[in-house]
């Protein structure tokens, strides 16, 4: 072991003391604030600007339903022709001229409203403006019927089914998208590191092979030593960058805030879009704030703490063995290629089937299967446990994990023993089957 001690202190210090590894961990947090910053400045922009719209409204129906928002104001123009009415939006510089001609029936001017614009208009300025026009011609038509459309609205009621488990466990129609949120988290963050992490482990052995530096290791050392210590310290290398970006996003992400004034958490969403979905929910800010901290409270975050570690560990471990064995088996990166869509097919099917079943149907009998075969299970399993798993079924996922793990690196040593000496020819899948009967 203390063989095995060393070579992950060897693996893990090359790592980090290699100048493209400390760039990277450096560059690449600078660049994804820098990215996120830009984005919320130009957002911050996009909601800040106010647009205005003329309206010629000739039939006099339509004048005090417009209202004037934060970042939408309306102009009505006197009884002036169109033509003037353009002309006169051209030289304001107006966002638009919304245009409603006089009409004997109601219901014939939804095909002659015409809205003037330099560009194309944005999708939501329009829906604000039929949804005004639409209300109020809904009115009238039901006035013109002898119906009170007041009274109708008030007699309207909106039915919202309470959601609840059959334990009494209060939920909401946000359960399932947050579960997805944290879920997908999780899977999409450890299928991320087995593909960064895993590359370089990877060419790690490939650069020790054709330096032929491997032939001095391997004749003081086992090659399933050598190849848990490049696994074990590679992976070590990982968490180190993943902490520091963590912690340098955090620091950069504050002083933009602070120096900048550039808050990045903002969502690429305009203050106007918010208002109208929060108007659309019948309960308001109040009762979607309680639903959020609600289903945030009823969700395993404990159990999804201590799971997604293990399974982080167990997924990139089962594939850090076989981009090491692969590594050991070409001479060069380009000889990788028939090898790793093979290897990527399991984790590429894995996010999938949870992005696409687990969301449908958490325990059902897909996402039941593919939460158990070790391939997938890391990613599919992390994204049902929100959801509400049964601990033996975590278990027995986590044992069937590792278990395939030890076999994993069993075969792998085996190809890596006679791989890691191979020079000058192009293996076969036929011939990697032989290595392992050696």
């Amino acid at each position: 072991m203390n063989h095995l001690s060393l070579i992950i202190k060897r693996e893990y210090l090359n790592k980090i003391r290699n100048k493209s590894f400390i760039i990277m961990t450096f560059l690449s947090p600078l660049l994804m604030v820098a990215i996120f910053s830009l984005v919320a400045y130009l957002s911050q922009l996009n909601n800040d600007k106010v647009r205005t719209i003329s309206v010629l409204d000739e039939s006099g129906l339509f004048a005090q339903q417009f209202t004037d928002g934060d970042n939408l104001k309306f102009q009505m123009l006197p009884k002036i022709s169109l033509e003037e009415a353009k002309i006169k939006a051209e030289a304001d510089k107006v966002y638009g001229l919304l245009f409603i001609p006089k009409s004997e029936k109601i219901e014939d001017l939804s095909k002659k409203i015409v809205f003037y614009s330099e560009d194309s208009p944005s999708l939501l300025v329009m829906k604000n403006i039929e949804d005004v026009i639409q209300t109020k011609a809904n009115s009238i038509k039901l006035k013109e019927a002898g119906i009170d459309a007041e009274l109708i609205k008030k007699l309207k009621i909106t039915i919202e089914p309470q959601l609840e488990t059959f334990k009494g466990e209060e939920t909401s129609k946000l359960g399932s998208g947050l579960k997805l949120i944290f879920g997908g988290a999780a899977g999409y963050l450890l299928f991320m590191f087995i593909i960064i992490y895993g590359n370089m482990i990877m060419r790690s052995v490939i650069e020790e092979k054709t330096s032929r530096i491997i032939e001095v290791i391997i004749s003081s050392v086992k090659p399933v030593k050598l190849l848990l210590g490049k696994i074990f310290g590679t992976s070590l290398a990982g968490v180190t960058q993943f902490l520091a970006w963590v912690i340098l996003i955090g620091v950069l992400s504050f002083m933009v805030t602070a120096i900048f004034g550039i808050d990045i958490s903002t969502v690429q969403v305009s203050q106007q879009e918010v208002l109208n979905q929060m108007q659309n929910t019948s309960g308001g800010m109040e009762e979607m704030i309680a639903d959020v901290v609600r289903e945030i409270n009823n969700l395993p975050i404990a159990n999804l703490i201590v799971m997604f570690i293990f399974f982080f560990i167990g997924g990139y471990l089962l594939y850090a063995s076989l981009y090491a064995a692969i590594g050991a088996a070409v001479d060069s990166e380009t000889d990788t290629q028939q090898f790793m869509l093979p290897m990527l097919l399991p984790l590429i099917l894995a996010v999938y089937v949870g992005f696409f079943t687990v969301i449908e149907d958490p325990h059902g009998t897909v996402s039941q299967v593919f939460s158990f075969i070790p391939f997938t299970s890391p990613v599919v399993m992390l994204m049902r446990i929100p959801f509400g798993v049964p601990l033996w079924q975590q278990i027995l996922s986590l044992l069937i994990l590792f278990a395939t793990f030890i076999g994993t690196v069993w075969f792998a040593a085996k190809i890596y023993r006679v791989g890691i000496l191979m020079y000058g020819k192009k293996p076969s899948y036929k011939e990697l089957i032989k290595w392992i009967k050696y």
